[in-house]
């Protein structure tokens, strides 16, 4: 009995430290209005050149969105296709908005095998991303950001300012009773000239695997 008590303890920790439910109003991490973190830091993307968050701001804003190459609720599985899918309508929509669009990968531990750059080359490749996708060398910019999860989206306008942050939409809730798009919504209102209607929304998906 004591045996399989501390299996199943084990196999809770385990889904626990794989993914992250976070609720909007954790603590840690940027708030609404808060300025873009290391916009001049270079980050090494998978077409070989160096880019900043500040040279890839658009006229209205930057979208940032903290990705990967396996967690599933990035690529995808049996029960859900994954946000991926989306990225590229995504970065058009912001394209045509004046907003700029950008993918980084923060998954440190995972820098020498299925996160390495040359792995994020071939994802890159195979999915036809059509925006730039960046290596966060150690998570600095995570931490920076207090990003949580793959994937975890920050919208800034055109002053450097957050203006949203949390998940790219509910498909993964199967008990919403109506589909919400909160990213394309943020975009919108912003674009508008309205304040975002809902600015803050719990990230959904896998942790951000950092070197401890």
């Amino acid at each position: 009995m004591k045996t399989r008590n501390l299996f199943a303890v084990a196999l809770i920790a385990l889904v626990s430290a794989a993914f992250t439910f976070s609720t909007p109003d954790d603590k840690a991490g940027l708030k609404i209005g808060d300025k873009l973190p290391m916009a001049d830091s270079d980050m090494n993307g998978v077409d070989g050149s160096a880019h900043t968050l500040y040279k890839l701001m658009g006229k209205k804003g930057l979208v940032v969105v903290f990705s990967c190459n396996t967690c599933p609720f990035v690529v995808g599985s049996e029960s859900f296709a994954g946000w991926e899918v989306q990225y590229n309508t995504l970065h058009q929509l912001a394209k045509d908005a004046g907003i700029g669009f950008v993918l980084v990968n923060s998954n440190a531990a995972k820098r020498g095998g299925d996160d390495s750059m040359e792995a994020m080359i071939t994802r890159s490749g195979e999915k036809a991303y059509t925006m730039p996708y960046l290596v966060d060398e150690n998570a600095a910019l995570a931490d920076a950001f207090g990003a949580k999860t793959t994937p975890h989206v920050y919208f800034f306008n055109e002053n450097s300012e957050l203006i949203y942050q949390g998940a790219i939409d509910n498909t993964v809730d199967g008990k919403r009773k109506e589909d919400k798009n909160y990213l394309q919504q943020a975009m919108s209102d912003h674009v508008a000239g309205k304040k975002v209607s809902e600015n803050t929304t719990p990230p959904r998906g896998c942790s951000i695997k950092r070197i401890l």
